[in-house]
């Protein structure tokens, strides 16, 4: 048995390459199943979102697009296009159901800024007390390549951290993930992922199909996202959806870890935008991951970067990124009184010196961020 059967809020996400069919057009059946099967699951007490892609995809054959076109504008058009279409059949599957569905589109902007995370929270949470069906995707038709999640993997994860899901589904056209791509000689299933270390024998690719952007390596971080923020994933097949949320075991289970860090906390370590980098001792790097301490101006080493107080900044030892944190100080004071004593600081007009960051401020980044790296 998997741990969606036993879930209560899960966020679905299924990938343009589960919704096109082999001509590139929307695939109207898979739209249609997958409304069916969610709307059976949730019965009377259970919520669900689902982050969709395939706006770009629908939009290609309107437009005159035999493939996915490479410039900016032209795929800004296609998902312009392509989202209303989209939507509309989403409403029109889910209605067949006696379920409304709402339309939710985001930016990056839209997570990664701490008063319009909170916003974008309350909405969902509001739509799902309505018992509706929120239907997410990235707002492809406004968001710039610089400026995007770069994939509806990560955007699942980060909306599954920020309405403290029980389970996240990543649905693809793969069954599971593999420990080499499916078509390499002796690639085995892998069934369940307890750890990072898990992953170290696992190769995986980053491309996406002809009409997506993500790849099995975006599946991968973004399923150890969410299990270090304590949410269970399973990762599976689209044609498995049935069978992934009656409880059996199909594809790919990541086991989240046991306890689930505030919302603040998560935000802090995996969406905030770092604006800087304190670099720190031996001492504080130990007090900050071991001792769960504040970081003492005392155990600055020194600072990169130009940030205020207030920004979330990287912090770093001898050995790597540990912890991401919102700065007590700007950079330009930090730097001057960096590894100062409470005499030296005393001396220097700082008679009651607050930390550099405050434990309370602070997100320790376990192997598992490490692993996937700290974007």
């Amino acid at each position: 048995m998997s741990g969606v059967s036993g879930a209560s809020r899960i966020v679905v996400k299924i990938g343009s390459s589960s919704l096109t069919r082999a001509d590139g057009g929307l695939d109207l059946n898979r739209i249609d199943a997958v409304a069916r099967l969610v709307s059976r699951w949730r019965g009377r007490d259970r919520e669900v979102i689902i982050v969709s892609s395939g706006a770009v995809a629908a939009g290609l054959d309107p437009l005159g697009f035999s493939a996915k076109p490479k410039d900016l504008p032209s795929v800004q058009a296609a998902a312009a296009m392509g989202q209303g279409l989209l939507m509309a059949r989403w409403t029109a599957a889910f209605q067949a159901h006696h379920l409304d569905a709402a339309q939710v589109l985001l930016t990056t902007d839209d997570v990664m800024r701490r008063d319009h995370y909170t916003n974008v929270r309350a909405s969902l949470t509001r739509l799902l007390g309505l018992g509706v069906v929120p239907i997410l995707n990235e707002n492809d038709a406004v968001t710039t390549r610089e400026l995007r999640f770069g994939d509806n993997d990560r955007l699942a994860a980060l909306i599954a951290q920020m309405i403290k899901a029980d389970a996240l589904v990543l649905l693809t056209d793969v069954d599971g993930l593999y420990t080499a791509p499916p078509d390499h000689p002796g690639s085995q299933l892998i069934e369940r992922v307890t750890g990072v270390d898990d992953l170290m024998s696992v190769l995986v690719t980053g491309a996406g199909s002809r009409v997506g952007t993500g790849g099995m390596a975006t599946k991968v971080q973004a399923a150890m996202l969410a299990t270090a923020s304590g949410i269970g994933v399973q990762l599976a097949s689209a044609n498995d959806l049935q069978a992934v949320l009656e409880g059996t075991h199909v594809g790919t289970w990541f086991e989240p870890r046991a306890q689930r860090p505030a919302s603040r906390r998560l935000w802090i370590a995996h969406v905030a935008p770092s604006r800087g980098e304190i670099i720190v001792d031996e001492g504080a790097a130990r007090a900050i991951t071991e001792g769960k301490k504040s970081l003492l101006i005392a155990g600055v080493h020194s600072v990169l970067g130009h940030f205020e107080a207030g920004d979330v900044v990287d912090v770093a030892s001898p050995t790597g990124l540990i912890a991401r944190g919102v700065s007590g100080y700007d950079s330009d004071t930090l730097a001057e009184v960096a590894g100062a004593g409470m005499e030296q600081l005393a001396a220097a007009g700082f008679e009651h010196p607050r930390p550099a960051i405050h434990r309370d401020d602070l997100a320790v980044l376990g192997d598992a961020f490490s692993a996937m790296g700290a974007d």
